[in-house]
């Protein structure tokens, strides 16, 4: 009797610890660092109500915005744990995870939206690859969409930049990402890491004096408070992602997978869109709104000194096979 009452208490146990339990209700928690309004809280909030809606409630996601589970460093760690299920961050937070990531950090490699949106489709050879590279690397996580929050633009306290001779010698924050940090450094600023919940108090105090971020990213922080000159340099669309921890992958049935990969890729071109949307209205609204002067630079020096340097980024990275794509996605 005694084997009879462990077996079946096993066999009750392997179910629950495989995540079988079809009509039980299941919590996800989600993060992500930026506070609304912002593309990362678009693509949760849509996140959100269509997986309760069509798992009927047995999934429930509860999100986690402005940082309020940490960094996306330590919440990267948390992922690994399956302590938290979910994160929607910039790729370029991810290097350390997944470098060849990186790929997306490279200034000016898209001369337009309808190439990234390309690029970045669940069905893309990059969005395949990338996928691949993280299941095979057992890195704990797995992108579940790639998407666009915006393109990225330089913000600065010292004053207006209409040229990249303008930023030589600024203090330029950068993300924890030597890519981006060895752009700049070539532009001819001096780079210092700072975390993104972190900048606002490093540009107020002077450690930092200059910014790139997305519009959305700009406005939702209120950095344009201590960093009033903005920019127009659109040097990139902002990688993006969608993770799951993958122990909270495991533990989901076939059904539940699919779902939240395919909601995730409806969520993530709500993202784009919404990228696309404060591309074209924020800058002036900031301006009429909190008196932000609004540049739109020269932007050809920049170009003239990043792209030659794409090959050998890509090479140091990883990432030759990918680039390579990117340039033959028609």
């Amino acid at each position: 009797m005694r084997k009879i009452i462990t077996a079946v208490f096993s066999g009750l146990l392997s179910l629950a610890m495989s995540g079988s339990f079809a009509n039980a209700q299941t919590v996800l928690r989600l993060s992500t660092q930026v506070a609304a309004p912002h593309p990362f809280i678009d693509v949760a909030e849509y996140f959100k109500a269509e997986v309760e809606k069509r798992s009927k409630g047995l999934l429930q996601v509860k999100l986690f915005p402005n940082a309020s589970l940490g960094k996306d460093p330590a919440v990267i760690n948390e992922l690994k744990l399956g302590t938290v299920d979910l994160m929607i961050s910039s790729t370029n937070n991810a290097a350390k995870q997944l470098k060849e990531i990186q790929i997306f950090d490279l200034y000016y490699i898209f001369p337009d939206y309808d190439l990234f949106k390309k690029v970045v489709a669940p069905t893309s050879p990059v969005s395949k690859k990338i996928e691949s590279i993280a299941v095979q690397r057992k890195l704990g996580f797995r992108f579940l969409s790639l998407f666009g929050s915006g393109t990225r633009n330089l913000a600065n306290a010292a004053g207006p930049v209409k040229t990249v001779a303008d930023v030589k010698g600024l203090k330029m924050r950068v993300p924890p990402n030597k890519v981006i940090a060895q752009i700049w450094q070539a532009f001819g600023t001096v780079p210092v890491t700072v975390a993104w919940p972190e900048l606002y108090a490093a540009i107020q105090t002077g450690v930092a004096q200059s910014l790139e971020a997305t519009l959305s990213g700009y406005n939702g922080s209120k950095l344009y408070e201590v960093a009033p000159n903005l920019a127009l340099t659109h040097h990139s669309i902002n990688g993006s992602y969608l993770a799951i921890s993958e122990i909270t992958f495991q533990k989901l049935s076939p059904e539940n997978r699919k779902l939240l990969q395919d909601v995730a890729a409806e969520a993530g071109l709500i993202g784009t869109q919404k990228g696309i949307d404060a591309d074209e209205n924020l800058a002036g609204q900031l301006a009429a709104k909190h008196g932000v002067k609004v540049t739109k630079p020269d932007v050809s020096g920049f170009i003239k000194i990043v792209q030659p340097m794409h090959d050998q980024f890509a090479k140091d990275i990883g990432a030759t096979e990918l680039l390579k794509m990117i340039r033959d996605t028609k």
